[in-house]
């Protein structure tokens, strides 16, 4: 039986993409003086390599699309597209199929909203107040600061 040295996976790296032994080990020593020396090239490198060797102008393709889609092709998750349709943000609320549990979110969800729109209302009223005695004391400081001053005579005067 003959085997020559092209048959075996080992022998070239046509099998592979990062090439044969001796290129992969010097790869592999590449890497880890890099994350000794400065990480953040070493971590570019890996990314690089763990996508599949793009070549660059797929990169700025990549970019200059922002098709970042996660299963979905909208930019958000799927977790964050499942959060939202759960809380009812995405236009479609999420049923839960029994309509007697529905009547019952329903009602609670119109509770709480009110409850919050009478909360917001409390926090208007309360700043409202807060910003009346700070007026009020700004115009008792200024009135004492006035009768001080006119007492003392350095006040202006008015002549007739």
């Amino acid at each position: 039986m003959n085997t020559s040295s092209t048959t075996s996976p080992w022998s070239c790296g046509a099998s592979r993409r990062s090439g044969p032994f001796p290129k992969r080990s010097l790869e592999i020593g590449a890497i880890v003086v890099a994350f000794v020396y400065w990480w953040p090239i070493a971590v570019a490198y890996v990314a690089w390599k763990i996508a599949g060797y793009p070549a660059l102008s797929q990169m700025k393709e990549f970019a200059n699309n922002g098709s970042f889609s996660f299963a979905g092709g909208d930019g958000r998750s799927r977790f964050a597209r499942a959060f939202e349709a759960a809380r009812g943000y995405s236009g479609t609320a999420a049923t839960s199929g029994n309509w007697a549990f529905e009547e019952y979110r329903r009602a609670e969800l119109e509770r709480l909203e009110a409850r919050r729109r009478a909360l917001q209302e409390e926090s208007q009223a309360f700043a409202e107040f807060v910003e009346e005695l700070k007026r009020a004391k700004d115009r008792e400081q200024f009135d004492a600061f006035m009768a001080k001053r006119r007492s003392e005579g350095g006040g202006p005067t008015i002549e007739a």
